[in-house]
């Protein structure tokens, strides 16, 4: 196993054992006077987002490359060397996962309560497909000529479904997020057509 993806894997799995607040929660935001120490707390939880949108996008290519395998699962014209080829695409995705969520982790307590909540299952779906994912490499590495045995295909088609999942969760909260901000947009004109 790779040093630098065993310890993604071991710090993926402790993260996902936090726990976290409400969704729904959101502290005030701060008054344009109000001091630096009030403006951290913005400042990291636009950070948080745009980790988010990074992870969004890391996502997409895991998720189409992790379908790949899992239909290579149940299909046995593909060589050792494409499942090799296909494992490494994931491997380089949930690696560069792997490093926002680590930039996260050092801002969870400090961001939005729905954001810690994002990160909190981004996270747990990361661990899942960095542990399925180093799993497979190892048999693959071990057993080439062993590509439909059960476990092997069970990885694959891990890799596939929490791969899915963590691009659907992530597409959600950002939606979230998204929708706040527009409801709040709306709340300003209302407000100010108002007076």
């Amino acid at each position: 196993m790779r040093p630098n993806l065993k310890r993604m894997i071991v710090a993926l799995a402790v993260v996902a054992l936090l726990g976290t607040g409400s969704v729904f929660a959101s502290p005030p935001a701060p008054s344009p006077g109000a001091p630096e120490t009030d403006r951290l707390p913005t400042y990291l939880s636009g950070r948080a987002s745009t980790l988010l949108a990074q992870i969004q996008q890391e996502a997409t290519g895991l998720r189409l490359h992790a379908e790949t395998l899992g239909r290579f699962a149940w299909n046995p014209q593909y060589s050792w060397q494409s499942h090799a080829f296909y494992l490494d695409r994931v491997k380089g995705h949930i690696n560069a996962v792997g490093e926002s969520i680590a930039q996260l982790q050092q801002i969870h307590h400090t961001v939005l309560p729905w954001q810690q909540q994002a990160i909190t299952e981004v996270t747990s779906h990361a661990a899942q497909v960095a542990a399925s994912t180093q799993a497979a490499i190892v048999h693959l590495r071990e057993n080439q000529n062993r590509l439909f045995v059960s476990e092997y295909r069970d990885h694959l088609t891990a890799i596939a479904g929490r791969s899915g999942d963590m691009k659907q969760t992530v597409d959600k909260f950002l939606a979230y997020e998204k929708a706040q901000q527009k409801f709040r947009q709306l709340q300003n004109e209302l407000e100010l057509a108002g007076d």
